[in-house]
């Protein structure tokens, strides 16, 4: 990859040199640490949109299916689930 940009950014002293000192450690450029911290980020950012599309599509298509639920039916399924779990808890306890 073309190294056509520089990027200048502002740190706390203590961080930079703690930074510094870890790379020497690792023997490894720090410019090239930062770059994979960069890569990675932006690609963690790109599967988390992937995640979310994949989920929107999946949610459109149980709605077109008819897989749908009332707010109702929700919370009484929720409250159903809690209960469950409270019996259960003192069952437990005892």
């Amino acid at each position: 990859m073309a190294k056509e940009a520089v990027f200048t950014m502002k740190l706390e002293p203590e961080l930079r040199d703690a930074f510094m000192a870890a790379a020497k450690r690792d023997d490894r450029p720090a410019s090239q640490i930062v770059r994979e911290f960069m890569h990675d980020f932006v690609l963690q950012d790109r599967e988390y949109v992937a995640f979310l599309r994949r989920k929107v599509e999946r949610s459109r298509a149980s709605i077109a299916a008819g897989r749908v639920f009332t707010n109702e039916e929700v919370v009484a399924h929720m409250d159903e689930l809690i209960s469950d779990l409270k019996r259960k808890n003192h069952e437990a306890a005892e």
